[in-house]
């Protein structure tokens, strides 16, 4: 590019996501400068020495007022709080945008901060098991989709200019709206974690249970690895989608009482039926990829 899509981009948040955007567009040549804002001492120094960012602080004020993009990349729960403060701080020109998986209340809060439009609702549908700036990675977001969830506030002009950083790290943007953002989320993210957080947890709660998890293989392994993910950046996603997650919940419980009384009645043909058809559902889903 002769010249950055932003001339600076403040990240609040520099974890896994935000990291990794920060170190995509640097290399593409998207944003001049980057901002750091975050919290944590040690990601702070982390991410200053790596090279990831130009510059940090731990808090907003007087660090927004350059900035022309302004990227919310911490837990769920924290951002419509967090919300008036970058209104207050940010100028008046200044785009913002996010990306938390779960977009209802967040796009909510955002137009309220923001009713000029400028606040443009997303969720990169990218990430690892691990978390912080050392997991950030410049290559996360290469061949995968950017959801953005825009409402009848969202200034088409910022739309473009934020889906246009998105495509220039490699992602493929995807409008939905928010509300089936947030359904579809919690049957294909949401629940799997939920899952495998509880299946550890149903392990360890049978006698002898960690002793049985010292012979676990491929199975138990590969299922959970997403149990391994940050405990309180889940927490807040449990709760904040907390109605589409009790509904698709209902259905799993479903799924598995069907199972169960397939095996309980020795009934194979009805077994076989519903293994074959998750079978050819899960070789789809690899297909896809």
């Amino acid at each position: 590019m002769s010249a950055p899509l932003f001339r600076e981009m403040a990240v609040v948040g520099v974890g896994l996501i935000g990291g990794s955007l920060a170190l995509a567009a640097k290399k593409a040549g998207l944003v001049g400068r980057v901002v750091g804002l975050d919290s944590d001492g040690a990601h702070r120094e982390m991410v200053l020495a790596s090279g990831m960012v130009d510059r940090v602080s731990d808090g907003l004020t007087g660090e927004l007022s350059a900035a022309d993009l302004v990227v919310l990349a911490v837990p769920v729960a924290e951002m419509a709080g967090l919300l008036p403060d970058v209104a207050r701080w940010a100028n008046g020109t200044c785009l913002v945008t996010d990306v938390g998986s779960v977009k209802g209340p967040i796009l909510a809060a955002g137009d309220a901060a923001f009713p000029d439009g400028r606040f443009v609702a997303g969720h990169p549908i990218a990430g690892r098991e691990r978390s912080g700036p050392a997991a950030a990675r410049a290559d996360l977001f290469e061949e995968t989709n950017w959801i953005v969830t825009p409402s009848t506030r969202t200034d088409p002009r910022a739309l473009e200019r934020v889906a246009a950083l998105w495509r220039g790290v490699g992602a493929s943007v995807v409008a939905m709206e928010p509300a089936w953002h947030d359904e579809v989320f919690a049957a294909v993210s949401h629940l799997p974690h939920l899952v495998a957080y509880a299946l550890m947890d149903a392990v360890l709660a049978m006698p002898r249970g960690e002793e049985r998890l010292k012979f676990s293989a491929g199975g138990l392994r590969d299922f959970a690895r997403v149990a391994a993910s940050h405990p309180r950046m889940w927490r807040d996603i449990f709760l904040m989608n907390r109605d589409q997650i009790l509904k698709v919940l209902t259905t799993y419980r479903e799924a598995l009482e069907g199972l169960e009384a397939a095996i309980r009645g020795g009934d194979g043909d009805a077994l076989m039926a519903r293994l074959s058809r998750a079978r050819l559902a899960r070789e789809e889903i690899t297909h896809r990829s």
